[in-house]
């Protein structure tokens, strides 16, 4: 038998069913993985309890034959969403310590599918970052390497970084993250793995730390198409409780997975034909439309005019909303509180907000809080709220000739940490494939599909139409089947 935690959760599914092993023996080797691999920092809590806890429950499940779509799987949990009980800090000093008194409503779901949490995953602080060095308790290192015979730690993405290393290093099959700009697809692409951003709405806010309430989005990464399927049946659906979940049924992902892409037309933006775009990322670009072909699909070029637009758009808009969510974080309700000595309620404010955000989150409290004021909201928030009407509808344009969208994921490979920190403008282009689909709403995936000349993974992107994750997930399965991604990073933590 394989090892355990070289198992999809699609093969820990099916495979408990039958009785190959044991929900307890699938936690126990995990929680191992998981506590031999501090080197990467990518848990900020580990919960090997809560693992077996659910293990020990799904074996009972098994004996009694009442077992829950996801019994006898463990997943990791993206420290962004509020779990009982145990602390929830969103990778900041703010919220060190927080222990929510609630459970979020996708990790209540998981939870009441069979799921058990090996852990919180780091992040870059509230969410907001690209390689997962803005964290409060430190960087995530991704467990690839270069071949170039040096030794650069790498980034594993952000900001669900976290996520995308201990997927990637099997300390979890699967993994919870959010997507506000590329969150979930940039990591996957650089630690290559498949995470899926589904359509705005689906997957309810409530329970986790918002960063920009007009984006942010819940979704799954895990190993492959299939599992990011089960994942978001077991994620998605209404809550009353979210203003923005969309009150639909879930549809049956997995049920309906199909490589065959006979009649579909896939369009590929001509705007995304980026000035000093790599070679390698070129070359992956083409055999993708090679493959979707072969699938069955026929390839059309379509045209996304206000693409330009959509990273400093992106980058109005989600700072305004940020300063706006994080002004809750003051030192009087919850969180951290920094009370000089002869403060007053002023000083305490001031004190509190210096200690408990990082740099990264100052900053874009202060663009925010510009664009919003008196003599500036119109000449930008309510300028960068018109283009993203434009961009949403340059999508609605696009999908009358087509059914889905392929494009490069990310513009490079996974950089070395510390190589852009000091270009903050650097560090957002890494968005820049991403944000266009974040700001209209839409599903999109990423899918591993080779490598870099230096040996690192390269992910391809498609975006479908609202509510259409279907289309999403079965154009991903073609690429996943013609690619045959196995490359994985070879241990040295």
């Amino acid at each position: 038998m394989a090892v355990l935690t070289d198992l999809t959760v699609a093969q820990i599914r099916d495979g408990f069913r039958a009785g190959d092993f044991s929900a307890r023996e699938m936690a126990e080797a995990f929680n191992a993985n998981v506590a031999a691999a501090k080197a990467l920092n990518a848990f900020i809590v580990e919960t090997p309890e809560h693992a077996l806890a659910a293990a020990d429950q799904a074996d009972k499940d098994r004996a009694a034959g009442s077992l829950k779509p996801l019994s006898g799987v463990p997943i990791g949990m993206k420290d962004l969403f509020c779990t009982q009980g145990v602390q929830t800090t969103a990778a900041s000093h703010m919220l060190e310590g927080f222990k929510p008194t609630y459970e979020s409503f996708v990790s209540q779901k998981l939870w009441d599918a069979g799921a058990g949490m090996l852990g919180k995953l780091n992040l870059d602080q509230f969410a907001m970052g690209s390689s997962n060095e803005t964290s409060y308790f430190g960087n995530v290192i991704s467990p690839w390497r270069r071949n170039d015979g040096g030794n650069a730690a790498l980034a594993p993405g952000g900001s669900s970084g976290g996520s995308s290393a201990a997927i990637a290093a099997r300390l979890c099959p699967a993994a919870t993250g959010t997507d506000t700009g590329g969150s979930i697809r940039q990591p996957a692409a650089f630690t290559g793995i498949t995470g899926i951003k589904p359509t705005y709405g689906r997957c309810s806010r409530w329970g986790v730390v918002a960063f920009a309430s007009s984006l942010d989005q819940a979704g799954p990464m895990a190993r492959d198409v299939r599992d990011c399927a089960i994942m978001l049946e077991n994620m998605a659906g209404f809550d009353p409780r979210d203003a923005t979940s969309l009150d639909l049924p879930v549809p049956q992902w997995e049920a309906g997975l199909s490589g065959d892409l006979k009649g579909k037309k896939v369009g590929i933006p001509k705007e995304y034909r980026v000035d000093g775009m790599p070679a390698d990322i070129e070359a992956l670009w083409n055999r993708g439309m090679a493959w979707l072909k072969d699938a069955g699909a026929e390839i059309v070029e379509v045209s996304l005019p206000h693409t330009r637009y959509a990273l400093p758009t992106y980058y109005i808009i989600a700072p305004a909303e940020a300063s706006s969510n994080l002004a809750r974080y003051d030192g009087v309700r919850y969180g951290l509180r920094d009370l000089p000595d002869g403060a007053n309620l002023q000083d305490m404010y001031a004190a509190t907000r210096a200690a408990g955000f990082g740099p990264e989150v100052k900053r874009r409290i202060i663009i925010g809080t510009y664009v919003l004021s008196a003599g500036y909201y119109d000449a930008y928030f309510t300028q960068a709220c018109k283009v993203r009407a434009l961009i949403a509808r340059d999508f609605e344009e696009a999908f009358k000739r087509c059914d889905v969208l392929l494009t490069p994921t990310a513009p490079s490979a996974a950089f070395a940490l510390g190589e852009k920190q000091a270009d903050p403008l650097a560090m957002y282009l890494n968005d820049v494939f991403t944000v266009p689909a974040s700001l209209a709403g839409l599903p999109a995936m990423s899918v591993p599909a080779g490598l870099s000349g230096e040996g690192l993974p390269l992910g391809l992107q498609i975006i479908g139409p609202a509510l259409d994750e279907q289309a999403v997930l079965n154009a991903g399965l073609a690429i996943e089947e013609r690619a045959g991604f196995t490359a994985r990073a070879e241990k040295w933590w």
